[in-house]
């Protein structure tokens, strides 16, 4: 039943994205990045309005109270990345508008990637590192005083449940240039939605909003280190199920 459910949602993202893609390409001649950002969220609520009825999958949050207030606030939002769901979760989740920091090479993927492109993100060359940091304190200042918040995964790419990535300090450093405060959130979504999974399970993904951590005066693999502590101990929190090889045998 499980892959049943897990193909037809699947084949579900996959009719509804074609339309909804080639009515974000035809409307961006005429609306602003932020309706189209948007618009583009609305397919994301699709997506998972879907998970929810088709898959069973349902979000529970806590720490609204630490997002910070203000039409104009600025934030660098890090996140522990476990599947493709949060990716999708967080726009529907967030009261600004999200710029999420990721490779350009997504920009191909038919539809989805060419629906991305009309957006105002942050899209880099990883090959070109240097460059593509200057790119995002750029255009990461210049989206944040519009009110967008940024959205980086430390990780870099998704871990398997109960693991650990390397926790690399751009997120930081971008903070730390922009005097935007760090709010770090955890998700449990590998419980329901594995990494690179086909199948996908019915149960409840946590997310949890960390309180805002203050960048000024702070160096980069200091405060990834706060970051990075208050991540992997919140997540054993949320998931212990997944950390239990970790206790001492009694």
């Amino acid at each position: 039943m499980a892959l049943i459910r897990s193909l037809l949602h699947l084949l579900f993202m996959g009719v509804t994205v074609v339309p909804w893609a080639i009515a974000v390409l035809v409307c961006s001649l005429f609306l602003s990045s932020t309706q189209i950002y948007w618009m583009c969220a609305g397919w994301l609520r699709v997506a998972v309005w879907g998970a929810r009825w088709l898959l069973g999958i349902r979000t529970r949050v806590t720490g609204w109270e630490h997002l910070p207030t203000g039409q104009t606030s600025a934030a660098v939002l890090l996140l522990k990345h476990q599947s493709t769901f949060e990716t999708f979760l967080m726009p529907t989740l967030m009261p600004h508008p999200l710029a999420y920091v990721f490779k350009k090479e997504l920009l191909y993927v038919p539809f989805f990637g060419w629906a991305m492109a009309r957006m105002d993100m942050i899209h880099i060359d990883r090959s070109r590192r240097s460059e593509a940091f200057n790119k995002v304190v750029q255009q990461g200042r210049r989206l944040m005083a519009q009110g967008v918040w940024v959205i980086m995964f430390p990780e870099g790419t998704r871990i398997a449940r109960g693991q650990k990535g390397t926790y690399k300090s751009g997120g930081t450093r971008l903070a730390i240039e922009t005097g935007a405060p760090v709010i770090p959130v955890a998700v449990s979504s590998a419980k329901c939605w594995p990494r690179k999974a086909l199948i996908k399970h019915p149960g409840v993904v946590d997310v949890s909003i960390g309180p805002p951590i203050p960048s000024a005066g702070r160096r980069p693999d200091e405060l990834m280190a706060e970051v990075e502590a208050w991540i992997e101990a919140e997540m054993r929190r949320l998931d212990p199920e997944a950390y239990t090889a970790e206790r001492p045998s009694t």
